[in-house]
């Protein structure tokens, strides 16, 4: 399934010298990503804090910018640099599904959404990451299949909160977009499921 995850090498490859230069300083992987984790929590404080002035939600797809070059880095760092760890492996995970929760609180302070859409949207997160990492459990890789994976994701929210922003997204739609969205995430989890499965039928 096509998936923005798909570009990430070419996002890598914008980010490498960059990346040289946090190793050259000694940054480590693990700071990179418990750096994403506390900004998450950050800007959600931040945007609550400063609700219901809508331009505040300008921030949220700069932040998902941010976080998604964060997370490209911390994986760099981890596997050219030499700093995988198995504490990395706990951090990456945990945090990527904390950021995602911090952030998705702030669609409680929104006027017209259902909270119960909210919830379901912010579980169904939690699934589609859950599918994915049970890949090596049965001997497969990590999933990273489409069409609503992290980086779907917050490039979605981000468009989300810009339209919100600017006025041209009313939040009466919302309820909708959150539906399908949850829909597209339920269909991840069952392609994530299936492919870990093929991949380990093909390596008998």
């Amino acid at each position: 399934m096509i998936s923005i995850y798909q570009l990430k090498s070419r996002f890598q490859a914008l980010l490498r010298p960059f990346v040289k230069k946090l190793y050259d300083y000694s940054i480590t992987a693990n700071q990179i990503t418990l750096v994403a984790c506390l900004g998450s929590l950050f800007v959600t404080l931040i945007v609550i804090c400063t609700l219901p002035d809508r331009w505040i939600l300008w921030l949220i797809p700069v932040w998902m910018f941010i976080r998604m070059a964060l997370n490209a880095i911390d994986g760099m760092l981890a596997k050219e640099f030499g700093q995988k760890s198995n504490l990395g492996a706990y951090l990456n995970e945990l945090c990527d599904v904390v950021s995602d929760s911090l952030l998705f609180i702030i669609l409680f302070y929104l006027p017209d959404i259902s909270w119960i859409l909210v919830v379901i949207l912010i579980i169904s997160s939690f699934l589609t990451e859950y599918a994915g990492v049970l890949g090596p459990l049965i001997g497969s890789s990590r999933r990273y299949d489409g069409p609503m994976g992290k980086s779907d994701r917050a490039l979605l929210y981000g468009i989300i909160s810009a339209g919100i922003a600017i006025g041209w997204l009313p939040t009466t739609w919302l309820n909708v977009i959150f539906s399908i969205m949850i829909l597209l995430l339920m269909s991840t989890v069952i392609n994530r499921v299936r492919a870990g499965l093929n991949e380990h039928l093909y390596q008998k």
